[in-house]
């Protein structure tokens, strides 16, 4: 959304806009998202009128599939180079989906956290944009099999397509390189990665979703069974000085709005969420305050220390510390969602001439030592959707403001 924002904003104020993609399409993490806080509503909401904008506006070039392999210059007068892999599908594509229907191979579906597969040749999710199919390179024979070029009746699908290195000229730079969630199994004690019922809020998102891989069904990943009770544990990795020192910020309202999708789903389920601080600063108290009066859930203030799984049912055991009381307690619960935070995405492997700064955690500083060059959103910082839309359009004003001066 951060990328998205700042390419219209300065776009619609006159600039040319190059957008770099590593994915297939546009929307980041958002569009992964089943609804957003406070105002409970689909990520459709926001995208819907900003790809709109996005796609009409004749000054934005989209580079999908495309990562930037180096910047050099000086401000001003910065050259990115950028490769592009290749689709393998062209603009003809009328996504009529013949081509998915005889193609032979799988592969893990990335937009549902590998949850699910789609064939070589797929549609990220409904909404993407570029509104066309893409083919994954990486396990579609080629030529050797043709099946989908045979069945396209628009001459779509190129199989010969072949990667570009694509050089342009720029005054400015904003980084919009979002969040990566952590890799939960490196947490001790919680058992990710071990116990199917243990996942994580992220993973959480995508079964609540009508386009996740249960249709919108929240259920036990390893019976798929109905939910009785669940346990949200905060900061899972986070304000920890073994893992992740920095708070994400957000984690505490996700997981109250996670609390509402059970609890529309399963009324007389038990919710339990161990805790070390509630943060819902400003507008969003009201939110915690209308979730909390919920009489199914209840909110402990704890850390909790170890999570183990009972083998023949598959309920999990989680032993905290009830900082109110003292008391160590246990719950026994069908299900765990690991409140795990944002870590910063980064550069990746682009090379930047000069530099650029981050702060000890990884993120990246919102003045760099290059003038013409700002990050936006969660490239710097953890942060919401509104945030970061809002951080976005400051972040465009000032590209515009360094290209007056």
């Amino acid at each position: 959304m951060s990328g998205i924002t700042a390419a219209i904003e300065a776009s619609e104020a006159g600039c040319n806009v190059i957008v770099v993609e590593k994915n297939a399409f546009v929307g980041g993490r958002v569009a992964s998202m089943n609804k957003y806080f406070p105002k409970m509503c689909p990520p459709t909401c926001g995208l819907e009128i900003n790809l709109r904008r996005f796609r009409t506006n004749p000054r934005i070039r989209l580079l999908t599939s495309s990562e930037v392999e180096k910047i050099s210059g000086s401000p001003g007068h910065f050259k990115a180079v950028i490769k592009r892999a290749p689709r393998f599908v062209n603009e003809k594509c009328t996504l009529c989906g013949e081509c998915v229907d005889v193609c032979p191979v799988d592969r893990p579906d990335e937009f549902n956290l590998g949850v699910t597969t789609t064939k070589a040749v797929y549609l990220p999710f409904e909404m993407a944009f570029p509104a066309r199919f893409t083919i994954d390179g990486s396990v579609c024979p080629g030529s050797e099999c043709g099946k989908c070029v045979e069945a396209c009746p628009y001459d779509a699908i190129d199989l010969e397509m072949q990667p570009e290195t694509i050089e342009v000229d720029v005054q400015a730079v904003i980084w919009a390189t979002g969040w990566d969630p952590p890799d939960a199994t490196q947490f001790e004690g919680y058992g990710f990665g071990e116990n199917a019922n243990v996942i994580t809020n992220v993973m959480m998102e995508r079964y609540a979703a009508l386009n996740g891989p249960t249709g919108g069904r929240i259920q036990r990943p390893s019976d798929n069974g109905a939910i009785e009770s669940i346990a949200f544990v905060q900061c899972a990795g986070s304000r920890d000085e073994n893992y992740y020192e920095y708070c994400s910020g957000v984690c505490c309202m996700g997981s109250l709005k996670q609390v509402r999708y059970v609890r529309e789903q399963y009324p007389d389920a038990q919710v339990f969420i161990f805790y070390i601080d509630i943060r819902s600063p400003g507008r969003l108290e009201d939110f915690f305050t209308a979730t909390e009066e919920d009489e199914g859930l209840t909110l402990i203030k704890g850390k909790v220390a170890k999570i183990t799984e009972d083998a023949a049912t598959g309920n999990l055991t989680i032993e905290a510390e009830d900082a109110l009381s003292s008391q160590k307690i246990t719950r026994t619960v069908d299900m765990v969602v690991l409140a795990t935070g944002m870590i910063p995405a980064g550069i990746g492997n682009t090379e930047v001439e000069g530099g650029v700064e981050t702060d000890r955690h990884g993120f990246l500083a919102a003045e760099q030592p290059q003038a013409g060059m700002f990050a936006a959103g969660c490239a710097k910082r953890p942060t919401d959707v509104a945030t970061s839309v809002r951080d976005a359009t400051s972040v465009a004003m000032k590209t515009l403001k360094f290209h007056v001066e």
